[in-house]
């Protein structure tokens, strides 16, 4: 079974990495959100596509789930001491990776062909895609006005009110090379617990892609468990744009999209209202505190996939 996964986050990084170890690589495609990729220090940093990386790597820091493992910040302290801006934390093995990439992006070579190079490099099998080559850049409007998202995520702590997204760039974007092929080969497509307004909408927004995903049977997964995000600020988003954070209201968001909906055994009783919305419900233990727990959730998802294939 040919199996396309959508990811950003830690969440998202996390359900990738159980995926991809119950998958064969030929058989899991992962693309991974660059709507939160940002300049600075004049390097291009990507958040999400490290994260994944790193989690399918086994370098992630397994306390904060994004960065290295390991980490040291001789080159923070250095900024620091001098009075250089370090709301954004720099670890300087992650520094290294964002000087790489940012070489290579300068020399004309393609975000994906980094990110492939960079994979083999960490000993990833599996195939990681940004969604685009081309820059998408989300922006957060707040009631401090239009924030750069990492402004609004890091600098500002989530803490303005948010009223809208958007995606700069992304319609002029196409989509990396091996997305659609991806897409259309799929069997299955999951939606991995990422932030539905930040992580998964940009990639959904890339010209094509779901028109690609249009036929294809597609199961999300809750990032909202209880009412509350795991990590980040999901919840908060859905209250401050006037919906109850809850498994039910993601799976309203996604709705026509689709077949089926994996959610928190804490929510069970959404059963029924999420089945009303013509979605396949199935909940069980979402949450992966630790690595065996993102296998037994990747190996029940992909079980509800065969199951509603099958049907």
């Amino acid at each position: 079974m040919k199996v396309l996964a959508l990811a950003g986050g830690v969440g998202g990084a996390k359900l990738a990495d159980g995926l991809a170890q119950v998958l064969p690589p030929e058989d899991l495609t992962i693309i991974v959100n660059t709507g939160d990729d940002f300049e600075h220090f004049g390097l291009t940093i990507c958040p999400d596509l490290d994260t994944v990386c790193y989690t399918l790597a086994g370098l992630a820091n397994p306390q904060t789930g994004w960065g290295r493992v390991g980490e040291t910040q001789q080159a923070m302290n250095s900024v620091e001491l001098l009075g250089g801006p370090t709301w954004f934390w720099l670890g300087d093995r992650d520094l290294g990776t964002h000087l790489e990439r940012t070489r290579r992006l300068r020399a004309g070579d393609a975000l994906s062909a980094i990110t492939a190079d960079f994979c083999a490099a960490w000993g990833i099998r599996t195939r990681v895609l940004p969604m685009s080559d081309q820059p998408v850049r989300t922006f957060v409007s707040t009631n401090e006005g239009e924030l750069a998202f990492q402004e609004y995520f890091v600098a500002r702590r989530c803490e303005p009110v948010v009223s809208s997204f958007r995606f700069d760039g992304v319609a002029q974007a196409q989509p990396a090379p091996g997305v659609l092929e991806a897409a259309a080969a799929a069997d299955l497509v999951v939606v991995c617990p990422s932030n539905p307004w930040v992580s998964v909408a940009p990639i959904l927004a890339v010209p094509g892609l779901q028109t690609a995903l249009a036929a294809k049977p597609i199961i999300a997964v809750s990032p909202i468990v209880g009412g509350q995000a795991i990590k980040g600020p999901a919840a908060k988003m859905f209250s401050e744009l006037g919906i109850v954070p809850s498994a039910l209201a993601v799976a309203q968001h996604y709705g026509s999209l689709l077949r089926g909906f994996v959610f928190d055994e804490v929510d069970v009783e959404q059963t029924e209202a999420i089945a009303a919305l013509g979605i396949i419900p199935m909940s069980t233990a979402t949450v992966m505190k630790e690595r065996a727990h993102r296998v037994q959730l990747a190996n029940e998802v992909l079980a509800f996939g065969r199951n509603l294939l099958s049907a």
